[in-house]
């Protein structure tokens, strides 16, 4: 009965933090961070300790996929140089720097040991962060990145304090650490796209929603476990799968799949990182209590935090400079790249290829269409949403610590002199982190944009508006010019010239319904777009076949062109999933249901 009781109390406090926060403007793991402080000094609640295995092997799989599956691979490789600097090497370097402070400081934690708790400290966890700026308005690049920034650095630190943690052992030389980190990543790449193209294929033949929905839950597990077993990175696994599932969902996977996995996973997420936070702060009673009265006192534990947080935000704040620097470049070499394309498509032009009806060459023709459309949109969007100083300054504010911290620290060695005072330092700068850089970077964000961030970020209301009605109006298009081709496949009308007197004039009305169908189906822009089954000309047909047939079409053409504008990048993320969203909406409206 007292386990029922907690579980209650757990969702009520998870659920009420989040409406508070919304209501409070403070973000819900801040709160539960505090929250479980309070509570974890109460009387009747006992100490709190919790097996990391259950949070790396449990926890970090779902969590990691349910947000990688959201993560627009458009985003992840416009920013993909930022996101692998912040993720792989400002880790490698905060962890190195962080070790050899520790070590200096305290000399009886040997260098690796030390090495090993900057590995853990190391990594930033984007969910406090991402959930203020969304809010309050931070540039939409410096979200992706974020987001992006927290998929990948905790397979960097989890690699790197294995590596410490052999070194702890004696095993250790640089070219084998070096050696073993690249074969890891490698291997987990490997394996991550290789679950993904299987677990897709598999769930792209499946019809029962509840068949699919177990797959889905288990996907994480199936990427992280053989990975692991290689000893590769199982997180990384996780991190690749999730993304070439999501990037593939709109075409393989039906809309009522897309919408079942979407809230199952919103909600297995909400419940999972907020969990966590809130278990971190009912783990500090039992982190002190472990500390005792040793040499090592709570005082100096404390000291050693604060240290340890203002070497991280040096480390991240040095290392942006240099990261912005090199962002300068990216927009020369995309103007390259599309001076390269324009050549290109003008001797395809001369060449007269254009005018071939063979279809191997109209296809490549598009392809090459789309690619120089792409680059066209990635120049766009480099010099539209160029990182500057003040991206640089939110983007170095934005270090909070999170769950990884939590569950990593205690997976060093218990041999390890002052082991205890170690994990009770890594909780403390992840929750001095969380309640600094929480409560202060709305300020931050104020400050550098007053009247927001801007028509840059594609933010504001005006111009995203306008980016919706101007991608509404291209899948309008794409919609008309289906239905026109299907009926003019019919032949003319009745009573025009030639026409067939047999043929329903309904057909007129059918197209009109259909025309008018696929306006509403943009209407509520709500849900994210997917490949219909193909249709199938029929010899006869009723006003009702005709009418679901034409709409069908034109739902199909609407999807093709959001593919083809999500494949080219003109039109923003969030744009795309908006009408994606409104897409899906539609689908499961005009589609009969199965019964199951």
């Amino acid at each position: 009965m007292e386990i029922e009781l907690i579980y209650v109390a757990a969702v009520v406090l998870l659920v009420g933090a989040s409406i508070l926060g919304s209501k409070i403007r403070i973000a819900a793991p801040l709160l539960l961070v505090v929250v479980g402080i309070g509570l974890g000094y109460l009387p009747f609640v006992p100490l709190i300790d919790i097996d990391p295995e259950i949070i790396l092997v449990g926890v970090l799989p779902p969590l990691l996929y349910a947000a990688a599956v959201n993560v627009p691979i458009s985003d992840f490789r416009r920013n993909f140089r930022p996101v692998i600097g912040l993720s792989v090497v400002l880790v490698i370097l905060s962890a190195v720097v962080v070790g050899y402070a520790v070590h200096w400081l305290i000399p009886a934690i040997p260098l690796p040991a030390a090495i090993a708790l900057g590995a853990v400290i190391s990594p930033t966890d984007a969910v406090a962060a991402t959930s203020i700026g969304k809010r309050l308005g931070m540039p939409e690049r410096v979200v992706s990145i974020l987001e992006g920034e927290s998929l990948v650095n905790d397979a960097t630190s989890l690699v790197l304090l294995k590596t410490a943690v052999a070194a702890v052992a004696g095993s250790f030389s640089i070219a084998t650490a070096s050696g073993a980190f690249f074969a890891s990543v490698t291997i987990a790449v490997v394996v991550g796209l290789v679950i993904g193209l299987a677990t897709v294929w598999v769930r792209s033949h499946l019809t029962n929603p509840v068949h699919d929905t177990m797959i889905s839950f288990i996907v994480p597990f199936v990427a992280f476990a053989p990975a692991e077993a290689l000893n590769a990175s199982g997180v990384l696994a996780v991190v690749v799968t999730g993304l070439y599932t999501g990037h593939h969902a709109s075409r393989r996977f039906s809309a009522s799949a897309r919408i079942n996995e979407r809230l199952n996973w919103r909600t297995v997420q909400f419940i999972l990182e907020n969990g966590v936070f809130l278990l971190m702060g009912l783990q500090l009673h039992s982190l002190v209590e472990q500390v005792g009265e040793s040499e090592l006192k709570l005082e100096h534990i404390g000291l050693l935090a604060l240290a340890l947080v203002a070497i991280l935000i040096l480390c991240r704040s040095a290392y942006m400079a240099p990261l912005l620097a090199g962002m300068r470049g990216v927009a020369r070499r995309y103007e390259r790249r599309q001076a390269g394309y324009e050549q290109l498509n003008r001797r395809v032009q001369r060449s007269g290829m254009a005018e071939s009806d063979d279809g191997r060459i109209r296809k490549r023709l598009r392809q090459l269409d789309i690619r120089t459309r792409r680059s066209a949109a990635d120049l766009d969007h480099e010099r539209e949403q160029q990182l500057g100083w003040r991206d640089g300054v939110v983007l170095s504010w934005s270090g909070m610590r999170g769950v990884v911290t939590l569950a990593a620290a205690q997976s060093i060695p218990t041999e390890v002199p002052y082991r205890p005072q170690l994990v009770l330092a890594a909780f403390a700068v992840a929750v001095a982190t969380l309640l600094l850089h929480g409560l202060t970077l709305p300020a931050f964000i104020r400050r550098l944009w007053p009247d927001g961030a801007g028509p840059a970020t594609g933010a504001g209301f005006g111009g995203r508006k306008a980016e919706l009605a101007a991608l509404t109006r291209d899948l309008f298009e794409a919609a008309d010019d289906a239905i026109a081709d299907a009926v003019a496949e019919l032949g003319p009308e009745p009573d025009a010239e030639g026409g067939d007197p047999e043929r329903p004039d309904t057909t007129r009305i059918a197209a009109e319904r259909a025309r008018s169908s696929a306006r509403n189906a943009l209407l509520p822009i709500m849900v994210e777009a997917a490949p219909t089954a193909p249709v199938q000309l029929p010899g006869k047909e009723t006003p009702g076949q005709q009418y679901q047939r034409l709409t069908r079409l034109a739902l199909d053409a609407q999807r093709e062109t959001l593919l083809e504008e999500r494949a080219i990048g003109r039109y923003s993320s969030r744009a795309l999933r908006t009408a994606e969203l409104a897409l899906d909406a539609y689908e499961t409206r005009i589609t009969p249901q199965d019964g199951h």
